[in-house]
C-alpha cells in the first residue's frame, strides 16, 4: 500500500477534526472509527492541547468501551495531567480487557513512581517479567533499571542491564549503559566474564570489545585493556572512545609515545577537545619535551580559557626550561584567577627566587603556607629561602610556626638547628641537633644540605660520631 503524502495526511486530519467537532457540538453524531480516535488523540497531544486530548479519549472510550488501547491512551493523558490515582483506575480497566499490553505495565510504573511508591513499581515490573519475552522483556528490564537508578540501588541497575544482554547480547543501549555501571559498581570481574561470553558468539561487536577493555582497565590490567581496545578499533576504525581509553591505559603504563600516537588519532576522528590536548601535553612533559608539552597545553587553554590549572602547567614547562620570567608571567595570571592555590604560589615563589626578587618570593611562599599550613613543602621552601638569604630571625620565627602547624615534624627540628648555627648560636644548635637526631636520623642529609659548612664544626662532627656509635 502506498504511503500518504504529507498533503493527504493533512487533509485526512482536517476531516477527522471536523467530524470530532461535529460530535462535540451534539448534532447528528458522525461515525468515527477506533483508529481515527487514536489519530485525533495523538494530534491533540502533539499540540499539547491536553484538555481536548482527554475529551477525545473520553468520547472514544464511551463509544468503544472494550478497547484496551483507548483505555491506555486515556490513562496516559491523565498521568500527564498528574491525575495519577484516576489514571491507575483506568489502567485497571484496561488490564481486565488485555493483560498482555505492555504499555499498561509501563504507565502503572510511572504512576507508582510519581506517587513515591517505588516498592509497588518494582513488584509490578518483576511480575510483568514473568509474562513477557523478547523485545517486550527487554523494554521492561530497561524500565526496571530506571526505577532502580532513581532510587540509587545501583547494583540492581547493573543486574537489569545484564538481563537485557542475556536476551539481546548486542543491544547497543544496554552495552553503552553497562559500561558505565560496571565501573560505577566496581563489578569489573563480572563485566569481563559477561563480555567474554558475548564475544564468543559475537566477535565483531566493537562495543563488547570496548566494554571488555574498560573492565580490564578498571582492574588496572592495562595491557589486557589495550589488547581489547585494539580489537574494538579493528572492527570499527573510527571508534574514537576506544582510542581515548587506550591512550589513558598507555599513560598508566608510562608508554608516553604510544599514548601520544593514539590520542592524536582521537583528534583525527572527533572535534578537538581540551582534555585530549592536555593529556598529550602531559605525555610530552614526561618525555622531557617542554616545548611540545606547552604547545598542546596552549591548545587546551584556548578551549578552556577559564581553567587556571592549564596556565600553571604552561608555567611549569617554562620553569623546566629555566625561563623564569616566562614561567612567572604564566603562573601570575593563574594566581589572579585563583589566589589561594598552594601550587601556584609555591611555583611563583621559586620563580622569584631565581629572578632575585626576594621580597616577592617571601610573599608567595607565605601565601602558599597560608593556603596549606600543614603541608611541609610550603614551609620547606620558605625556611630554606630565608636561610639562604641569611634572614636568621625571620627564619627562626617561621620554623617555630612550622613546628606548631605540622605537629613538630622532625625536619623542622633539623632546620632550627641549622638556623642556630648560622646565627652563631652553636650551643643552642648542638642541643637542637641532638634532639632532632633522636627523632629521625634519616633527615640528617636535609640538615647538611641546608647548612653544609656545619660539618667544619668539630663539636658537630663529634656529636654525629658519638650518635653513630650509640646506634
Amino acid at each position: 500500500m502506498a504511503e500518504h503524502t504529507p498533503r493527504e495526511e493533512r487533509e485526512e486530519m482536517a476531516e477527522l477534526l471536523n467530524r470530532f467537532e461535529q460530535l462535540r457540538a451534539g448534532g447528528s453524531p458522525p461515525f468515527i472509527e477506533e483508529e481515527a480516535f487514536e489519530k485525533i488523540i495523538d494530534h491533540f497531544q502533539q499540540k499539547e492541547q491536553l484538555d481536548k486530548a482527554l475529551e477525545a479519549a473520553n468520547m472514544a472510550v464511551e463509544r468503544y468501551p472494550y478497547s484496551s488501547a483507548l483505555q491506555v491512551r486515556k490513562a496516559d493523558i491523565l498521568l500527564v495531567n498528574r491525575r495519577y490515582r484516576e489514571g491507575l483506575r483506568v489502567l485497571d480497566q484496561a488490564h481486565l480487557l488485555d493483560s498482555r499490553d505492555i504499555n499498561i505495565y509501563i504507565l502503572r510504573t510511572d504512576a507508582y513512581l510519581a506517587l513515591d511508591q517505588q516498592d509497588k513499581a518494582v513488584a509490578l515490573l518483576q511480575e510483568a517479567l514473568q509474562h513477557f519475552e523478547g523485545e517486550e522483556r527487554v523494554e521492561l528490564l530497561f524500565e526496571l533499571a530506571d526505577v532502580y537508578d532513581d532510587y540509587e540501588d545501583f547494583d540492581k541497575v547493573f543486574d537489569c542491564l545484564k538481563g537485557v544482554l542475556e536476551v539481546d547480547p548486542i543491544n547497543e543501549e544496554a552495552l553503552y549503559k553497562i559500561c558505565f555501571w560496571t565501573d560505577f559498581t566496581g563489578r569489573n570481574e563480572e563485566g569481563i566474564k559477561l563480555h567474554q561470553q558475548i564475544l564468543d558468539d559475537h566477535p565483531y561487536s566493537e562495543l563488547a570489545w570496548f566494554n571488555l577493555g574498560a573492565a580490564y582497565q578498571g582492574l588496572k590490567l592495562y595491557e589486557k585493556s589495550i589488547d581489547a581496545y585494539k580489537y574494538a578499533v579493528a572492527v570499527e576504525e573510527k571508534f574514537d572512545y576506544a582510542y581515548r581509553n587506550m591512550g589513558d591505559a598507555y599513560i598508566r603504563l608510562r608508554k608516553y609515545r604510544e599514548a601520544i600516537e593514539v590520542l592524536e588519532r582521537v583528534h583525527e576522528l572527533a572535534k578537538p577537545e581540551d582534555v585530549i590536548y592536555e593529556a598529550i601535553g602531559y605525555c610530552y612533559e614526561k618525555l622531557k619535551q617542554p616545548a611540545q608539552a606547552r604547545f598542546n597545553y596552549r591548545k587546551a587553554s584556548h578551549l578552556r580559557q577559564e581553567d587556571s590549572r592549564i596556565l600553571y602547567k604552561i608555567a611549569c614547562t617554562y620553569f623546566n626550561e629555566q625561563r623564569w620570567e616566562s614561567a612567572y608571567k604564566q603562573v601570575d595570571t593563574a594566581i589572579r584567577m585563583h589566589r589561594s592555590q598552594f601550587d601556584y604560589q609555591l611555583l611563583a615563589g621559586e620563580c622569584c627566587v631565581h629572578l632575585g626578587r626576594r621580597k616577592e618570593a617571601i610573599q608567595h611562599f607565605m601565601q602558599a603556607v597560608r593556603a596549606k599550613p600543614r603541608n611541609l613543602a610550603g614551609w620547606d621552601a620558605l625556611i630554606r629561602f630565608l636561610v639562604q638569604t641569611e634572614q636568621w630571625e625571620e627564619a627562626l620565627l617561621q620554623t617555630t610556626l612550622a613546628l606548631q602547624a605540622t605537629k613538630n615534624k622532625p625536619l623542622f627540628l633539623f632546620y632550627k638547628a641549622a638556623i642556630f648555627f648560622g646565627n652563631g648560636q652553636s650551643k643552642e644548635g648542638l642541643l637542637q641537633l641532638e634532639e632532632a637526631l633522636i627523632r629521625d636520623t634519616k633527615l640528617l642529609r636535609s640538615f647538611v644540605e641546608l647548612r653544609p659548612s656545619v660539618l667544619q664544626n668539630a663539636q658537630v662532627v663529634d656529636l654525629l660520631a658519638r650518635y653513630k656509635r650509640k646506634k
